[in-house]
């Protein structure tokens, strides 16, 4: 099993491959390896400029904001909401998948360890930890699809759900607002239960 949130995410890509990982507006679905794949591209670019100086963040509201939370993690960077704002460049720009930033991405391997701090006080180890624990209680597993409203993407709630999702093995779909009030469906997931942020409330406290 996993230990990190870096080995989690390569863990996934490994095993379930070509399994959908995400949906989400102009990307359509990315399999598992696609989503890993997103994620070092956006971890190479971050790199390639050296190292950020804390913390690091996007709020873009879109989907590359999931990709540079894993890429974060998956460098051994902590994630704060006010940390150092990742560049539109590296979020699917110019500077996305930089060559040079590969093999620095592959030195750090021993940055992302179990003891590596990343969000709140929380280590990538304790994250994990509370992910198996959030994981018995909601019972996902790799057949569970969970529909999320992506202008909640900034949400602790929400990102502990996305990062449920991962633990699984699961399909997280973003969903982008309706186009008229009161018209967003949040399917049930396998666990036949909705998507309720109260279960997910607290989680990074």
């Amino acid at each position: 099993m996993a230990d990190t949130l870096r080995a989690l995410l390569i863990h996934r890509a490994a095993r379930l491959q070509e399994r959908p990982a995400l949906t989400a507006p102009d990307w359509g679905t990315l399999s598992y390896a696609q989503l890993r794949n997103r994620a070092e591209g956006v971890a190479f670019g971050l790199l390639a400029g050296g190292t950020p100086p804390g913390p690091i963040c996007a709020a873009t509201g879109t989907a590359w904001d999931w990709a540079a939370e894993l890429a974060a993690a998956a460098s051994g960077l902590a994630w704060e909401a006010r940390g150092w704002p990742v560049p539109g460049e590296i979020l699917g720009g110019g500077r996305f998948h930089a060559e040079a930033g590969r093999g620095l991405y592959h030195a750090r391997e021993a940055e992302a360890g179990e003891a590596a701090p990343f969000h709140h006080g929380l280590t990538q180890g304790e994250v994990l930890r509370r992910l198996a624990r959030l994981n018995d209680q909601l019972g996902w597993d790799h057949e569970t699809a969970v529909t999320l409203p992506l202008s909640r993407l900034a949400d602790p709630a929400l990102r502990a759900a996305l990062w449920s999702a991962l633990y699984a093995g699961g399909h997280a779909v973003l969903q982008p607002p309706p186009a008229s009030p009161g018209t967003l469906d949040l399917p049930r997931s396998r666990a036949g239960s909705w998507w309720e942020p109260a279960l997910f409330e607290g989680f990074w406290d």
